[in-house]
C-alpha cells in the first residue's frame, strides 16, 4: 500500500503526525532504517547515503581506505562528520521506526473514502491508473482502450511514479550536495575577505610607521641645518657689531679732533696761532701731524662685499621631491610569484 502524504484529509492528529514522518530528501515517509543526525534531525538511511555520496564523490564504500567524510543536514545545514563507516556509523532512530509501523497499521485498518483516489474526467467511474508516455499525462484504462489515448504508448502509473520520484530524489541529493559545496566556497570567501581586511590594516600600520620615521628624520635634519644657519648668523652679527663699535669710537675721536681743529683754524694771527698750544693746555697735545693723519681716514677692518649673504646655506630638495613622487609599492616580486603560481596551476 502506498502511504503518501494526503491519505488523511480530515485534519486529524494522524495527519499532523504524518507530516512529521516525511523525509526532507525523498519527501516520502521515512523508510527503515531511520538514522538520526547529531543535530537530532532524521533521514532515511538511503537518502542520507545519497547525500553523503554526492558530497564525497571519492568515498567508495565501507572499508574504503579513505577515512570519513562530511555533509550538511538538509534541514538545518548543520555539518555532519562521519567516520570510515559512512552513514552506517550513524545511530538508528528506533522510536521513529516504531511510530511509522504503528501509523501504517492504523492507516491500513481505515477504509479508503470515496473521492480519495483521482478519477478520470472522461470516465467518471474509472480510476486514473496508467500513464500516457506519449502525451505525458495520467489517464485511465478506458481512455487507453476506447478513448483519446488508444494509439499512445502507456506505462503503469506506479512505475512512472517511482521512476520520476527516484529522479527527483537524485536531483534533490545533487542540489543538497551542490549547496554544501557552495556553502564551503562562501566560507572560504568570507575567510579570504577577513584575511584581506586584516592584511590591509597591517600594511597600513607598517606604511604609517615608515612615513613617520621618515618625517622624524627630516625634522631632525631640518633642526640641524637651522642650527647651522643660526650659528652663522650669530657669528656674522657679532663681527659686524664689533666693527660698528670700533667705527663709533673712531667717529667720536675724529669729531673731537674736528672741533679742536676748527677752533685752531679760527685764529687769524700767525703768532697767536702758533702760540695757541702754549696758552691752551687742553690742546697742547694737539699737533698738526695728528690732524693730518686722522684726516686720511681710519685703518679699521671692513666687511667684504656680500658678507651678509646666506646663499651658501641654500638646499636643493628637487631630488628628494622626485624621489617622494616616485614612491610606490614593490610589486615586482609579488607579481612574479603570482604569475609563477598561475603557471604551476595551468601545468597541473
Amino acid at each position: 500500500m502506498d502511504f503518501q502524504a494526503g491519505i488523511l484529509q480530515d485534519g486529524s492528529p494522524m495527519e499532523s503526525l504524518e507530516k512529521q514522518l516525511i523525509c526532507p530528501i525523498c519527501l516520502e515517509m521515512f523508510s527503515k532504517p531511520v538514522v538520526i543526525l547529531p543535530c537530532q534531525h532524521n533521514l532515511c538511511r538511503k537518502c542520507a547515503n545519497d547525500v553523503f555520496q554526492a558530497a564525497n564523490p571519492y568515498w567508495q564504500s565501507r572499508g574504503s581506505l579513505i577515512s570519513g567524510g562530511r555533509f550538511r543536514c538538509p534541514s538545518c545545514r548543520h555539518e555532519v562528520l562521519l567516520d570510515r563507516h559512512g552513514v552506517y556509523g550513524l545511530q538508528r532512530n528506533l522510536l521513529v521506526e516504531n511510530i511509522i509501523d504503528i501509523y501504517k497499521q492504523e492507516c491500513s485498518s481505515r477504509p479508503l473514502k470515496k473521492g480519495e483516489h483521482p478519477m478520470c474526467k472522461e470516465h467518471e467511474d474509472e480510476r486514473i491508473n496508467i500513464y500516457c508516455v506519449t502525451c505525458e499525462v495520467p489517464t485511465c484504462s478506458m481512455c487507453k482502450v476506447f478513448g483519446a489515448h488508444k494509439d499512445c504508448e502507456v506505462a503503469p502509473l506506479q512505475t512512472v511514479f517511482q521512476g520520476q520520484k527516484t529522479e527527483l530524489n537524485n536531483c534533490i541529493s545533487m542540489l543538497v550536495a551542490g549547496n554544501d559545496r557552495i556553502q564551503t566556497i562562501i566560507s572560504q570567501l568570507e575567510d579570504s575577505c577577513q584575511s584581506t581586511e586584516e592584511n590591509s590594516e597591517a600594511a597600513k600600520r607598517e606604511l604609517c610607521a615608515r612615513f613617520d620615521a621618515l618625517a622624524a628624520l627630516l625634522e631632525e635634519k631640518k633642526a640641524e641645518l637651522l642650527q647651522r644657519i643660526s650659528q652663522e648668523q650669530a657669528d656674522k652679527t657679532a663681527f659686524i657689531q664689533s666693527l660698528i663699535c670700533q667705527y663709533k669710537e673712531q667717529l667720536e675721536k675724529s669729531s673731537r679732533l674736528v672741533e679742536t681743529a676748527i677752533q685752531a683754524a679760527e685764529e687769524t694771527g700767525g703768532a697767536a696761532f702758533l702760540m695757541r698750544g702754549d696758552r691752551d693746555t687742553h690742546t697742547r697735545a694737539l699737533s698738526l701731524s695728528r690732524i693730518v693723519e686722522a684726516s686720511k681716514g681710519g685703518r679699521l677692518d671692513k666687511i667684504e662685499q656680500g658678507y651678509e649673504s646666506m646663499d651658501a646655506f641654500s638646499v636643493s630638495l628637487d631630488h628628494l621631491t622626485e624621489a617622494v613622487h616616485a614612491l610606490d609599492f614593490d610589486r615586482a616580486e609579488e607579481d612574479e610569484e603570482y604569475f609563477d603560481g598561475e603557471e604551476e596551476e595551468v601545468g597541473e
